[in-house]
């Protein structure tokens, strides 16, 4: 038993995933009922996903999610870099901050550096980005981790925040329309978001061009509930004049 276990996590491993199909025809003779205990056993041992008729191998799963967060992090690189850049203009030493999950806010999280901050991220790699800076007092949330952007949430998180004060909170946003508002997902992600926003004296939302048009299920602001919006020149000079109007306060940010 353990042979033929062992053959069928090596089988996983090398396809991705495999149907119980596959292993009735590879493994002749044995049940149905036997192989899906195997697979249950794969599962526990943290190799496989079980899916609908067959598993998934763990490590496919994650060098695909890896590699999804590659290519976003590379897109639109240029415009990224200006919005950190612009948003690095508002990070003041002695501060308390809160820097989000996503490729856009990791670059803000490179460029910061030999500043006295206490931070304070939902995302392990911008912890980890954050702690080359000697300086910085890391504070990184508990909670479920979600493989597609690497950001941490759930009620261990959301209890984390209640002790947290922050000065100024630099938050991704994956849509935003004029309707909806501010969109993301996943709704733990938004939840964290949200209580994030409700403990900042300031909001600043970083958001690339791509992101404006785009309404995803949940919404986790208004316009009104931040105070500036900082994007690059792919947005139009009336959407940047309607965001500057509709902000709490500081107006909009523009990147010549």
């Amino acid at each position: 038993m353990n042979e033929r276990i062992s053959l069928i996590r090596q089988h996983i491993q090398e396809k991705g995933e495999v149907k119980l199909s596959e292993l009735e025809v590879f493994f002749e003779g044995v049940s149905s009922m036997t192989l899906r205990r195997d697979l249950k056993k794969l599962e526990e041992s943290g190799d496989v996903v079980l899916t609908r008729g067959g598993a998934k191998s763990i490590s496919h799963l994650s060098r695909i999610k890896e590699e999804l967060y590659s290519k976003r992090s590379s897109e639109n690189t240029a415009e990224k870099y200006a919005i950190a850049k612009k948003a690095l203009e508002y990070v003041e030493e002695g501060r308390s901050i809160f820097i989000d999950s996503g490729t856009t806010v990791m670059y803000l999280a490179r460029l910061i550096e030999n500043q006295k901050l206490f931070i304070t991220t939902s995302a392990p790699n911008v912890a980890l980005e954050c702690a080359k800076d000697q300086n910085a007092v890391i504070n990184l949330i508990g909670g479920n981790l979600n493989r597609d952007n690497l950001s941490l949430s759930g009620i261990t998180a959301l209890n984390f925040l209640d002790n947290i004060n922050i000065d100024t909170a630099f938050i991704a946003s994956s849509g935003f329309s004029f309707k909806n508002g501010f969109t993301c997902g996943d709704y733990s992600e938004g939840e964290i978001k949200k209580k994030v926003i409700e403990k900042a004296s300031r909001t600043i939302v970083l958001m690339d061009n791509t992101k404006f048009g785009k309404n995803l299920p949940f919404t986790f602001a208004k316009l009104s509930d931040v105070d500036l919006v900082i994007t690059d020149d792919g947005v139009s000079e009336e959407i940047k004049k309607k965001l500057c109007q509709g902000v709490r306060k500081s107006g909009m940010a523009k990147i010549n």
